[in-house]
């Protein structure tokens, strides 16, 4: 996925570190949205730089981004469960803890969340 950054440098740098490693190619990095659309020719999202959301993206467990990921596939949970190996009420607790972290009002929003943060690929 190529992405460009936007917002303040000290923000986009957070954002960068947390990108790091996950097969996320940072194209272009802007101060303005008006200024990373203007870059976005060659990019397949733009992601501004949200310190609060970045925070609470940074904590989420290793077993919370695979569940994440499953639900990013359109999994129930019961399929989630048997994926992982987990009981139902286990991943119904990981989505909801997903869900707080990420500020998302439902698992569908969690994955939009996620893919915004370049935690998630579709």
């Amino acid at each position: 996925m190529r992405i460009v950054l936007i917002g303040h440098e000290s923000d986009r740098a957070g954002l960068r570190a947390l990108l790091a490693g996950r097969g996320i190619e940072i194209i272009a990095e802007a101060l303005t949205l008006s200024e990373g659309r203007a870059m976005a020719s060659e990019a397949d999202a733009l992601i501004i730089a949200n310190p609060q959301v970045e925070a609470a993206a940074e904590q989420l467990t290793p077993r919370e981004l695979e569940v994440l990921e499953l639900l990013a596939e359109g999994l129930s949970n019961s399929a989630i469960a048997t994926r992982l190996s987990i009981s139902e009420h286990t991943v119904k607790f990981h989505v909801s803890s997903i869900c707080g972290k990420l500020g998302a009002d439902n698992r569908t929003d969690a994955v939009r969340r996620g893919v915004r943060l370049g935690l998630i690929t579709l």
